[in-house]
């Protein structure tokens, strides 16, 4: 074979094969947006992840997922939603406190799954059944979960008791669950103090204030920065004897008295499914919202013994699991 022809057939194979691999469909990408760290969401991460695999996605196999964490600096989100959508995602997954919102500023057209409190209410869909736009998700249906919590301290503790509310200013929904905390409260009788902190140098003495202020239970606004540091929570809760309730199901088993929240793992594989399906093809304003629907009460009957807690036969009643 001549040199010029050897020449003109390997140049004819070096286009074909790039052609076929410009017909061939690149890895879909995922863009994860968290307001929270990656280290206390890493089981909530890998209940999405398996709910991903229901769909037939691998991460590293056949999809690929770039994180993007705020570490509870709400204002770095709008930063790091650019950069997903600079990244040019093929779905945003809306992951924490205002995290979903953010990603609905940022783009119209990128298929968004989000998980918050009620989504109409906070203007994400138009309703549960028919989303609209670009985005679905799960709903944990938080709204009125601090007000659940309030009623089962009642349960748990001496009726018209001061209350100490521990809440992140940071947090944009930190006002209006202070006002709907208020108002639970002193509907069942109890008055309601307030201590703020936002960083975690200043937890313990926010909570040593709500001692001073006569507060003999502890309800816990959900908060990457307290879920962050539950443990530290639970052993000042233990040093002042006061009984405490949280939404992060981890709380009791790091020894607080109660938790009372969604299971978030259940919410986390459903969210893997939905942008498994979305990648498949499926449009987001025809995936209706999914609704958190399994919450759990747990108790630490170990702690309870400790701080001299009577709890009354109808909260052990509701208890789903008990620690000892």
């Amino acid at each position: 074979m001549k040199r010029r022809e050897l020449v003109l057939m390997l140049g004819g194979a070096m286009t074909a094969a790039r052609g076929l691999r410009a017909q061939q469909k690149a890895m879909p990408v995922i863009g994860y947006l968290s307001s929270g760290s990656p280290g206390v969401n890493a089981p909530t991460v890998t209940a999405f992840r398996q709910g991903l695999s229901e769909t037939g996605y691998i991460e590293g196999k056949n999809v690929a997922i770039e994180y993007r964490w705020a570490e509870g600096r709400y204002d770095r989100l709008p930063t790091l939603a650019a950069n997903l959508i600079d990244r040019k995602v093929d779905v945003i997954v809306a992951s924490g406190a205002n995290s979903p919102l953010v990603a609905k500023s940022a783009t119209s057209t990128i298929p968004i799954v989000f998980f918050g409190g009620d989504p109409v209410a906070a203007g994400l869909v138009t309703s549960f059944a028919r989303p609209g736009g670009n985005l679905t998700g799960v709903s944990l249906l938080s709204n009125g979960l601090l007000a659940k919590q309030i009623a089962i301290l009642h349960e748990a503790i001496a009726q018209n008791t001061t209350i100490g509310f521990l809440v992140r200013p940071a947090n944009p929904n930190a006002e209006s669950d202070t006002k709907d905390v208020v108002s639970a409260a002193e509907a069942l009788g109890h008055k309601l103090v307030v201590a703020k902190a936002n960083t975690e140098a200043e937890i313990a003495p926010a909570i040593a204030a709500l001692v001073d202020k006569g507060s003999e239970a502890l309800i816990i606004f959900p908060d990457v920065l307290f879920i962050s540091n539950i443990v530290e929570l639970a052993e000042i809760a233990a040093e002042h004897k006061l009984p405490a309730i949280y939404n992060f199901l981890g709380f009791a088993a790091a020894g607080g008295l109660l938790c009372y929240g969604a299971n978030q793992n259940d919410a986390y594989a459903q969210a893997g499914i939905y942008a498994g399906r979305i990648l498949r093809g499926a449009k987001p304003s025809e995936l209706p919202v999914m609704q958190s629907s399994r919450f759990e009460l747990i108790l630490n009957l170990k702690t309870a013994k400790a701080f001299g807690t009577k709890l009354s036969p109808t909260l052990l009643a509701t208890v789903d699991r008990v620690i000892e």
